[in-house]
């Protein structure tokens, strides 16, 4: 789906990618990405990659885009953590690895920040955006898992668990954030809403994969999910400075 150019008006992007055993489709991400033309850095965190995609990267990182690495799995949402850490640009978004998600969306989940209107953007694969046809009861947990976010959060959205975040780096900043794994999607929504911030919900395509093309995510990440949820409502950190 392509999307009218954007102009950032002078702010800086950082896009960060979470990596793991994604060696047949991160040469394309990084190619999407970099064609989408918007990204001031992009920031790839390997999260010990054993199938030849550390490789790749340490080979194509100098000059295009900063690598780092974790020398064990520590799963998606430590990676995103390391990335969001090292991120230096004004906005920060994140992108799979997977091909999932298309950067030529990027326009649409930036506006809302670049013309100040939000602090925080997130997609939604429910608002009207082209998407693949895939599994039911997945888009079923979706919903479930969204609406029961919804509940603590006191936000009306449709898709907590989409890929597509965008964060004025002041707001990330603020975050103290501890997941580890896919906790990380509920871990967002919950401190974002809890700091009251602008949130905006644009649609997004989704070109979803299935199991043989690697999909990773279970159903023991859903129940899970809802563990996180209930604890990120209930707990919440000390709010870090500035």
């Amino acid at each position: 789906m392509t999307q009218p150019a954007l102009d950032l008006g002078g702010l800086k992007l950082s896009v960060v990618i979470p990596v793991y055993n994604e060696r047949a489709t991160i040469e394309e991400i990084v190619r999407r990405v970099e064609a989408a033309g918007m990204a001031s850095e992009i920031l790839i965190v390997d999260d010990a990659s054993t199938d030849g995609t550390r490789e790749w990267l340490a080979e194509h990182a100098p000059g295009r885009f900063r690598l780092l690495l974790h020398e064990r799995n520590r799963g998606k949402g430590r990676a995103l953590r390391t990335g969001f850490e090292a991120a230096a640009g004004d906005i920060v978004l994140v992108q799979d690895a997977d091909l999932e998600y298309d950067p030529a969306d990027y326009p649409v989940i930036l506006e809302p920040i670049v013309k100040g209107r939000a602090d925080v953007v997130i997609g939604s694969r429910f608002l009207g955006g082209p998407h693949r046809v895939l599994y039911f009861w997945h888009y079923v947990g979706n919903r479930l898992l969204t609406t029961f976010s919804n509940l603590f959060t006191n936000v009306n959205l449709t898709d907590m668990e989409c890929c597509y975040k965008a964060f004025r780096i002041e707001i990330l900043r603020q975050l103290d954030l501890r997941s580890e794994r896919f906790g990380i999607e509920p871990e967002l929504v919950a401190r974002v809403a809890q700091l009251h911030c602008r949130i905006y919900e644009v649609p997004v395509s989704y070109h979803g994969r299935d199991y043989a093309a690697g999909k990773k995510i279970t159903w023991k990440d859903g129940l899970a999910a809802l563990w996180h949820i209930l604890r990120f409502a209930l707990f919440r950190p000390r709010r870090r400075k500035e």
